[in-house]
C-alpha cells in the first residue's frame, strides 16, 4: 500500500483555487452594474423585494444571501472586493479554512442576487468546491506556504466529488438518448455550436469526420472509466488524472467555459500523490539524493501533527452528509421513483437553494444548429447598424476570441436566450428598452455602441442561424462565419 502523502497537491489546489476565486469575483464585478445593478437588466433589488412579498418568512431560507441583511445595491460591490481580499488572503496562505468559508458565504450571496445570471454549473462547481474545501485546509490563522498534509477524509470528499463531475457528465449523454452522442458524431457540429467558441475551434471543426468520432468515443473512456481509475493503485490514478487533465485542456483551447476547466484541473492535482511532485523535484536538481520513503512519511505525519485540521467528529458528521445526499441525487437522475420519494424530495428542498450538494453533467442534448441574436438600431427604421458583444459572434470577419476564465455573462445568456422564443425570456425586451435609452450601466456590456451620441429611434432583434466557414470560404472572404437569417425575435419597435 502506497504512503504517500498528498500535501503538495493541496498545496496546489489551494493556490488555483483562490486565483479561481479573484478571477470569478473581478469577472461579476466588472459586470455587475449593467446586469443586476439599480438601473441594470434585473435589478437585485427589486428581485428580493419579489421574492420576500411571495415567500415572506421563508425568503432567506429559499434564497440564502447577506443581501437579506445589507442590501442589494452598494453591498453588491462590497461583496466582489471582500471576495477579492479573501482570495489574496488564501493564496498567501492566511487563514485558510475561515477565508474558504467566508468566500462560499460572499459568492452564495453574490449568485442569489445574479438571477438567471448566475445559473451556471460552474457557479454551482465553485460552491461546492469550496465548501468541501473548508476541511481540507488547515484550521489555523498563519499556516503561509508550507506543505501541510490534508486530512485524509476531507481528501476523499474532494475525490468523490471529481468522481462524480467526470462519471456523470458521461453518463447524462447516454442516458439523454441523444443519436448525436450514441452515434458518436455530436463533435462534428459541437465545435461552431457551442456558446462561446476559441479560434481553434474552427479549425478542430475542419477536421475530417472519422477523427472526430475516434474524438467522441476516446472522450467517452476518459468521463466513463478515468474516474473509476482514480479508486485504483497510484499508477493507474496517476495515468486517470494526466487523462482528465489533457480532456479538460482540450476543452479550454476549443471553447470559453470560464473557470470550468481551470476548477476541474485543479481537483486533478489532489489526485497526484507527493512522489509524483517531488520526482520532478529531484530530478531537475543534480547531485540531490532522492528522499527516502520514510523521510517523506516522517516529514508529512509531523507537519499534519503540528497544523490544527477540522475535528475528526465533524468532519465524519459532514461528510455523511455530502456523501449520502450526492449519492441520492446522482441516483434519482436516472431512478424516477428514487427523485419522487417524499423523504427525498424534502432532503433536495432544503439543500437546492445552498447550491453545494449538486448534480454535473453538460450537454447532455446537443445544440446542432447556432441561432445568433443580432441587435440593430436605427434613426430612421430603414439603415439599420448592429450592436457588437464582447465575445459572443455578430461581425462575420470577427475572429472568435479566448476569453475564459472571465465569462461574459450578458453573452453566454444570449445564446441560451437564441435556443428558445421571447416569451421564455422576456428580459431581452428589458435590454431593448435599455438600449433605446441608452442607459449607460447596460452600454457597457456592448463591446461597440453604434450610437455613442444618443441613443437609436428603433430596435429590433434578428435571430440568424450561424455556421463556420470552410477553408475555402474564409480564403476567399477572410470570413469566420457564415449566416442565414430565420427571423425576427423583435421586429421592429421604438418606445412609446
Amino acid at each position: 500500500m502506497n504512503k504517500s502523502g498528498f500535501a503538495c497537491g493541496t498545496w496546489l489546489f489551494l493556490r488555483i483555487l483562490a486565483v479561481i476565486h479573484a478571477v470569478a469575483f473581478i469577472s461579476c464585478w466588472t459586470q455587475l452594474d449593467g446586469l443586476v445593478g439599480p438601473h441594470g437588466l434585473l435589478p437585485a433589488t427589486r428581485f428580493f423585494g419579489v421574492v420576500h412579498s411571495q415567500l415572506g418568512g421563508r425568503a432567506f431560507a429559499e434564497l440564502p444571501s447577506l443581501c437579506w441583511l445589507f442590501g442589494a445595491g452598494w453591498f453588491l460591490h462590497a461583496l466582489c472586493a471582500i471576495g477579492v481580499a479573501l482570495a489574496l488572503l488564501l493564496f498567501a496562505g492566511v487563514a485558510p479554512a475561515p477565508c474558504l468559508a467566508l468566500l462560499w458565504v460572499c459568492y452564495l450571496s453574490l449568485a442569489g442576487a445574479g438571477q438567471i445570471f448566475f445559473e451556471f454549473q460552474w457557479d454551482s462547481l465553485l460552491l461546492e468546491t469550496t465548501l468541501l474545501a473548508v476541511f481540507l485546509a488547515p484550521w489555523t490563522l498563519c499556516p503561509g506556504w508550507r506543505l501541510v498534509e490534508p486530512p485524509r477524509l476531507a481528501r476523499w470528499l474532494l475525490w468523490w466529488l471529481l468522481f462524480r463531475l467526470m462519471l456523470l457528465s458521461g453518463l447524462v449523454k447516454l442516458a439523454s438518448g441523444d443519436p448525436s452522442w450514441r452515434h458518436l458524431t455530436a463533435l462534428t457540429f459541437h465545435y461552431e455550436t457551442q456558446p462561446l467558441p476559441t479560434p481553434l475551434a474552427w479549425y478542430a471543426s475542419q477536421l475530417p469526420s472519422w477523427l472526430q468520432r475516434l474524438s467522441c468515443a476516446l472522450m467517452f473512456v476518459v468521463e466513463l472509466v478515468a474516474p473509476f481509475a482514480l479508486l485504483a493503485g497510484r499508477r493507474l490514478r496517476h495515468a486517470a488524472v494526466l487523462a482528465l487533465i489533457g480532456l479538460q485542456v482540450l476543452i479550454a483551447l476549443t471553447g470559453n467555459y470560464t473557470f470550468f476547466n481551470f476548477l476541474g484541473i485543479a481537483l486533478c492535482f489532489l489526485c497526484l500523490d507527493d512522489a509524483f511532485f517531488r520526482r520532478g523535484q529531484v530530478e531537475g536538481r543534480r547531485g540531490v539524493p532522492p528522499r527516502s520513503s520514510y523521510e517523506t512519511r516522517r516529514d508529512a505525519a509531523s507537519t499534519f501533527k503540528l497544523t490544527p485540521s477540522a475535528p475528526s467528529w465533524l468532519l465524519r458528521s459532514f461528510a455523511t452528509v455530502v456523501v449520502f445526499c450526492t449519492f441520492v441525487e446522482a441516483i434519482a437522475d436516472f431512478v424516477p421513483s428514487v427523485a419522487s420519494a417524499r423523504p427525498l424530495a424534502g432532503l433536495e428542498s432544503a439543500i437546492a437553494p445552498f447550491r453545494s450538494l449538486n448534480n454535473y453533467g453538460l450537454f447532455a442534448v446537443m445544440t446542432t444548429t447556432r441561432p445568433e441574436l443580432i441587435f440593430e438600431g436605427s434613426d430612421d427604421g430603414i439603415e439599420w447598424q448592429p450592436y457588437e458583444f464582447p465575445h459572443k459572434p455578430g461581425d462575420l470577419a470577427r475572429r472568435p476570441d479566448f476569453g475564459a476564465p472571465h465569462q461574459p455573462r450578458l453573452d453566454w445568456q444570449l445564446w441560451f436566450a437564441a435556443l428558445g422564443s421571447l416569451d421564455q425570456n422576456r428580459w431581452v425586451i428589458g435590454l431593448c428598452e435599455h438600449i433605446l435609452t441608452g442607459t449607460p450601466e447596460v452600454m457597457s456590456l456592448f463591446a461597440r455602441n453604434p450610437f455613442p451620441a444618443h441613443p437609436p429611434r428603433y430596435i429590433r432583434v434578428v435571430r440568424y442561424e450561424y455556421h463556420f466557414t470552410d477553408a475555402a470560404e474564409r480564403a476567399a472572404t477572410g470570413n469566420w462565419w457564415k449566416r442565414t437569417m430565420l427571423d425576427y425575435y423583435v421586429p421592429p419597435a421604438r418606445l412609446n
